[in-house]
């Protein structure tokens, strides 16, 4: 099939490139759902789907018949995809509709009165695949909808209320006919803000170039809900089902029903799944997790929460934690008269910040005084020099064993009074 003596399907195919940028600026600039999509999405998810799409395109005109169910299970997922974030399924189906009339105008643009059959016929291509495309995208759409209505509104979340709570488990098994598993791996996750959620927005203007703008709330909003997917997607593949979750954009509690306490470290174990989290979302992410019984859900929850919280007072980096991590600091954390006592053992050093910083900073890279210097951007004499200091101040040096296990414990403390 050609139009102006050469190949339409070849000639598209050479054109994809150039056209798929074309068609995400016409999005950006006709759709405003589109322009507030974060801009990874646009240059990721969104410009892949299009290409795809163009070349399905060619494709079905080369091979003069429709689109096979396969090759349009791309648009199905992207389709499902979006429906999680949020976004509209009629500015989706006005996107499709763009492409495919810009994809026209691109393929009959030279064409003259000899090409008249040619043109009819690729015509007819076009509404076919268009059809096709509507419904699977619709299809798709609709049904991952479903699923998140029913599983916001359905059983699963009421099983994830009633273990969180400490329901009576029996009664509520009788009440709904759902059992509980014989234990939960339970999990309290903290998310960094995503770039997207608060960065800026390109938008293309009528020009070639385009500008950036303050991110609106609803793109802050579509980016937060594909972190969340993203944490969610690599939880339920971890576990093998769907996991029970209670996610906004800066973390909450995940419950995932186990067999067996899963392995801390190597192939299936914990920390590959934080590392496997972070690098979906995009974001750090800070985990505490311990496996328990139904019943034993409330308290491992709560733990969880004191131990995300103690690795955020004591700026410890993001990552995985158990309570054998943190035994120190949790035990400081409770309320005792000894705690302001410890903490007080410091206040000599409250009118000199920079000797604070610099003990926390000793500490934190294992008395190594090169390091701390490094990290602190002075010569390793200056951290000799306030770590006498801190000695003549408060009677403490890290030199000595005794002092240095009080000199941690009275940070510690300083955090949690």
């Amino acid at each position: 099939m050609a139009i102006a003596g050469r190949p339409v399907a070849r000639w598209l195919r050479a054109r994809v490139p150039a056209l798929t940028t074309r068609v995400v600026a016409r999005l950006l600039s006709d759709l405003p759902v589109y322009a507030e999509l974060p801009h990874e999405e646009i240059a990721g998810d969104i410009a892949d789907i299009v290409q795809h799409n163009l070349r399905l395109f060619a494709d079905v005109l080369e091979h003069r018949r429709a689109a096979t169910d396969g090759e349009l299970a791309q648009q199905r997922d992207s389709a499902a995809q979006r429906a999680e974030e949020g976004v509209p399924l009629d500015a989706i189906l006005a996107a499709y509709q763009v492409g495919v009339a810009m994809c026209w105008e691109e393929t009959a643009r030279d064409a003259g009165p000899g090409d008249l059959p040619a043109v009819l016929e690729i015509m007819d291509r076009i509404l076919v695949l268009q059809q096709q495309l509507t419904s699977a995208v619709s299809g798709a759409y609709l049904e991952a909808r479903q699923i998140l209505d029913s599983q916001e509104h359905g059983g699963r979340h009421a099983l994830m209320a009633a273990l969180l709570t400490g329901e009576d488990l029996d009664g509520f098994t009788r009440r709904t006919g759902l059992r509980p598993a014989a234990r939960y791996l339970t999990m309290t996750l903290a998310l960094a803000p995503h770039p997207d959620e608060t960065g800026a927005v390109p938008v293309r203007g009528p020009g070639a170039g385009s500008a950036l703008v303050p991110g609106s709330a609803a793109g802050a909003g579509v980016a937060a809900r594909r972190k969340i997917r993203r944490i969610r997607t690599a939880l339920d593949r971890f576990a093998g089902t769907p996991a029970l979750t209670a996610l906004d954009a800066s973390g909450g509690t995940v419950l995932l029903p186990v067999a067996e306490p899963p392995p801390w470290d190597g192939p299936g174990g914990l920390c590959g799944l934080i590392a496997e989290a972070t690098r979906a979302a995009g974001v750090p992410v800070t985990a505490a997790a311990e496996t328990a019984s139904p019943d034993g859900v409330p308290a491992a929850v709560a733990r969880n929460a004191e131990i995300v919280d103690l690795v955020a007072r004591t700026g410890r980096p993001p990552g995985l934690y158990r309570l054998a991590d943190l035994l120190l600091e949790y035990q400081l954390s409770r309320p005792s008269e000894a705690l302001r006592g410890l903490a007080g053992l410091l206040s000599p050093l409250d009118a000199k910040p920079e000797l604070l910083h610099t003990l926390e900073t000793y500490l934190g890279h294992g008395l190594d005084r090169r390091a701390a210097a490094a990290a602190l951007h002075v010569h390793p004499n200056t951290v000799d020099y306030r770590i006498r200091r801190i000695d003549r101040l408060t009677g403490l040096s890290p030199a000595r064993p005794a002092d240095l296990q009080h000199l941690s414990a009275a940070l510690v403390a300083r955090r949690s009074v």
